[in-house]
């Protein structure tokens, strides 16, 4: 072999020790550099998008939901009396009243109990001299409860009430309940001071009401029930 060519494979065998010591030096470098970074933390992708910082004001409390009336109440239900309403209760005879904004006077009034309940029942006289019964009753409950009709007078056409289902007007009525109750009277009610009633009440499927009732010794009268919200009784002028 040549003096040029050994100096020539010198010079190759240099060459590639350097390369080689050039390529081991950034493999070591990247190693280091990869194993000083610490591994992302559980839930990084959370940390990508840091929560505001809190401001210094105060927090605003939640506001609590509304209270709702009981659903699919039907609309015989009674409600209560508020402060603002006329207390049916304190109706006296001769007492000049608006009723759903039709004006009438108190005629009378019979006070009646019987099987553990009590109501008062006030007879009405519009401008039109149209008479109707309203009548106010405190149902048991908690807590209890005001219950105001007003009740129309119908033709019973002789009908006496049955202790099945009874139609009235091409209407299925129920029967609910049925008894005998006393009852005292003041005032205009055309009936005696004191005495005996038979009542008997039934339900149609939409809710209304129908009455039977009886004064012992007297036919029968029926009468359809108007439930009245609060509010819908006002006084105009109380009895002298």
């Amino acid at each position: 072999m040549s003096m040029t060519s050994m100096v020539v494979l010198g010079l190759s065998i240099a060459l590639v020790l350097l390369l080689l010591g050039a390529f081991l030096a950034t493999l070591r470098q990247d190693r280091r550099g990869r194993a000083g970074t610490p591994p992302p933390a559980a839930g990084s992708a959370r940390a990508e998008s840091p929560m505001p910082a809190p401001t210094s004001g105060p927090v605003s409390a939640p506001v609590p939901a509304s209270a709702a009336m009981p659903p699919n109440v039907p609309s015989s239900v009674p409600r209560q009396v508020g402060a603002d309403y006329t207390d049916p209760r304190t109706l006296r005879v001769g007492d000049k009243i608006d009723v759903q904004g039709s004006v009438a006077r108190v005629l009378g009034a019979m006070h009646i109990s019987g099987q553990g309940q009590q109501w008062t029942e006030f007879l009405l006289r519009d401008s039109a001299r149209r008479r109707q019964w309203l009548s106010v009753e405190v149902r048991a409950g908690d807590p209890p409860h005001l219950v105001v009709l007003l009740w129309t007078e119908v033709p019973t056409q002789g009908m006496v009430p049955a202790k099945h289902m009874l139609i009235m007007e091409g209407v299925e009525f129920f029967p609910v309940e049925r008894g005998t109750a006393a009852f005292r009277s003041e005032g205009d009610t055309g009936n005696p001071d004191r005495g005996l009633l038979d009542f008997a009440d039934y339900r149609a499927g939409d809710g209304r009401l129908l009455s039977f009732e009886r004064i012992q010794g007297q036919s029968w009268t029926a009468s359809y029930a108007q439930p009245l919200p609060p509010g819908s009784i006002s006084v105009i002028r109380r009895a002298s």
